[in-house]
């Protein structure tokens, strides 16, 4: 069976907190004995875990060169999210309105890291993004995540356009950023279902991407920069999402 690796103290902390069942083993640094390493060894034995301890060059080539900061754990792979079953769970409804974070063509496995983050931070439902040529969960990503990954569904989709087609369907309004709209951010109204879509780093959105989108945002630019990272931009946008929603029901 294939396994994948991931680093760091939050990841498996992460995985061992959600996932224990596909953890095969927790591979700890040879000398590293501190509160928060053996804090994670007791975790792990507690869910029936492995736990070995390897020399740090062999944690090194396991991540690739990575910081593990000493702990790294083999899993079971997990499949991302089936587009049709999260169109399925929008269909179904919930308590509150969906939140959805669509990032079309992200490549940098750091920003998509940062994304996974600050869409769990924000309460998003899933993040979304091409089946190609862009970025999946790779352990860079689920590192960065510091365990956001083992929280907010990801999905893959084979044509993105479609999808936000479908989106629209289930009645989600589609948002998209683009440093050359007209209307600011907070002077959309994003209460109802949404999805908010980011484009690529430095190219943006695709041009059939943005003539899916239902409204373009922008953020204001006060200082010398163009543009801002995409998973800070997200976590602006992300975060007036709240605010307006907040607003609403107080």
């Amino acid at each position: 069976m294939s396994e994948e690796t991931v680093y760091g103290i939050h990841a498996v902390r992460a995985l061992l907190e959600r996932r224990a069942a596909a953890v095969r083993r927790v591979i700890v640094q040879a000398g590293r004995a501190d509160r928060r390493a053996q804090e994670l060894v007791d975790l792990a034995r507690s869910c029936g875990v492995v736990v070995e301890t390897r020399a740090a060059t062999e944690l090194d080539a396991l991540a690739a060169g990575g910081v593990h900061q000493g702990i790294v754990a083999r899993v079971q792979p997990a499949a991302p999210l089936a587009e049709e079953e999260l169109l399925m769970r929008l269909g179904a409804g919930g308590p509150r309105p969906p939140l959805l974070l669509v990032l079309d063509g992200v490549q940098d496995p750091h920003n998509l890291g940062a994304c996974l983050r600050t869409a769990d931070a924000a309460g998003a439902d899933a993040v979304v993004v091409p089946r190609d040529r862009a970025v999946g969960l790779t352990p860079v990503v689920r590192k960065v995540a510091a365990g956001a990954a083992e929280t907010v569904a990801f999905v893959q989709v084979t044509n993105l356009a479609r999808f936000l087609r479908a989106l629209k369907e289930q009645g989600l309004w589609v948002v998209g950023t683009d440093g050359d709209a007209e209307t600011l951010h907070f002077a959309a109204d994003l209460k109802g279902p949404l999805a908010l879509v980011l484009g690529a780093e430095g190219t943006g959105m695709r041009r059939l991407t943005r003539e899916h989108c239902d409204l373009v945002v922008r953020l204001p630019m006060q200082g010398a920069v163009a543009s801002l990272n995409v998973s800070v931009a997200a976590g602006v946008v992300l975060y007036e999402v709240l605010r307006q929603r907040a607003a609403a029901s107080a």
